[in-house]
């Protein structure tokens, strides 16, 4: 009788399906703590941010009003927005079994991942052909320190942010490939909702950033 046993439970194992390791609870838990020490980190730069403007107040509105357009904010704002709305609309079509509208909605929100940066590079590059960065002859001779605290955070923050948002651009080309495999189906979907979490983590950072710096004037 304990030879039958031991013999039905080896056979149980060997035969135990892959997708009974599958554990969606704790792999979502796993990425909201992830989410939470990533909030820390901005938290710490929005308070040096209300610390140094507190300090700098005339000099951080008089570098937003004349150095940052709203105009280009604004649009990679209503981008961001756009980005998430079709992100949620493709964990939805995945969950439905729509496999072809999810990609079509991932790759829609790839695509403003890229206007956004295309956006930023011509924002930085116009600061530093006006020679607005660390070390240029016009930072150290021309800028006062409030001017060169606001341009510091401002590279610094919105840097960090780029940094998290190409890092979301290659999770979500990596998702629209595993779509594409059939790697990600309804019943296996954790993978593209935990990096759905991670780009509205990165859009609410920008929600912040986008009035901090260029609305503050």
């Amino acid at each position: 009788m304990s030879e039958e046993m031991d013999t039905q439970n080896n056979s149980g194992a060997a035969t135990l399906p892959h997708a009974e390791h599958y554990d969606p609870e704790g792999i979502k838990i796993g990425m909201w703590l992830f989410l939470i020490t990533e909030l820390m980190t901005f938290g710490g730069l929005f308070i040096l941010y209300a610390m140094q403007s507190y300090t700098y107040r005339a000099d951080f509105l008089a570098a937003s009003g004349s150095e940052l357009s709203r105009a280009m904010g604004a649009f990679n704002t209503v981008v961001l927005l756009t980005s998430s709305l079709t992100m949620a609309l493709s964990i939805n079509a995945i969950l439905q079994g729509a496999r072809k509208r999810s990609m079509v909605l991932l790759g829609i929100t790839i695509a403003c991942a890229l206007i956004f940066f295309g956006v930023k590079y011509f924002e930085w590059t116009a600061k530093f052909h006006h020679g607005v960065y660390p070390g240029s002859e016009h930072w150290v001779n021309e800028l006062n320190n409030g001017t060169r605290t606001f341009f510091t955070l401002y590279f610094s923050m919105t840097g960090l942010h780029g940094v998290h948002l190409f890092i979301g651009l290659c999770l979500l080309i990596w998702c629209l490939v595993r779509i594409q495999k059939g790697q990600i189906t309804p019943e296996r979907h954790m993978m593209l909702e935990n990096c759905g979490l991670f780009w509205h983590l990165i859009d609410l950072v920008w929600i912040f950033l986008f009035p901090l710096f260029y609305l503050i004037a």
